[in-house]
């Protein structure tokens, strides 16, 4: 019988702890959400129409050394594709927050950062 309720509140621990994990993984994610949509620069760029020849000009100047002048990447990531694998918004966070070492921060400002986005579109 003691085998049983030990069974039972061992069973209850770990629905226990895995609920609260997921909570506070759901809680984690609206915070992070609810930061970057109240961001006024990013909510600027994205309200922007971006051109993608001024983008590749800014990838070059700022971001091929790192990336790879075809974004294949060098000491940076390959950035083909990057947005299929990330929002707008990750990546403009990304791009200014420079919180992943090595990369630098970069502060375009609003359209110079929807043109980069734009080309990055376009790998």
């Amino acid at each position: 019988m003691q085998r049983f309720f030990t069974s039972v509140w061992a069973q209850k621990t770990r629905l226990g702890l895995a609920l609260l994990g997921l909570g506070l993984a759901i809680l984690t994610w609206a915070w992070l959400s609810a930061e970057a949509r109240l961001d006024p620069y990013t909510e600027a760029v994205l309200s922007l129409q971006g051109q993608v020849s001024h983008g590749a000009s800014l990838f070059a100047l700022n971001c091929a050394a790192c990336h790879g002048e075809e974004a294949d990447g060098r000491v940076g990531p390959s950035l083909r594709g990057v947005s299929s694998r990330r929002s707008d918004r990750f990546i403009i966070q990304q791009v200014t927050g420079g919180k992943t070492p090595p990369m630098p921060q970069f502060q375009p400002d609003p359209q110079e950062m929807a043109d980069l986005l734009s080309y990055l579109k376009t790998l």
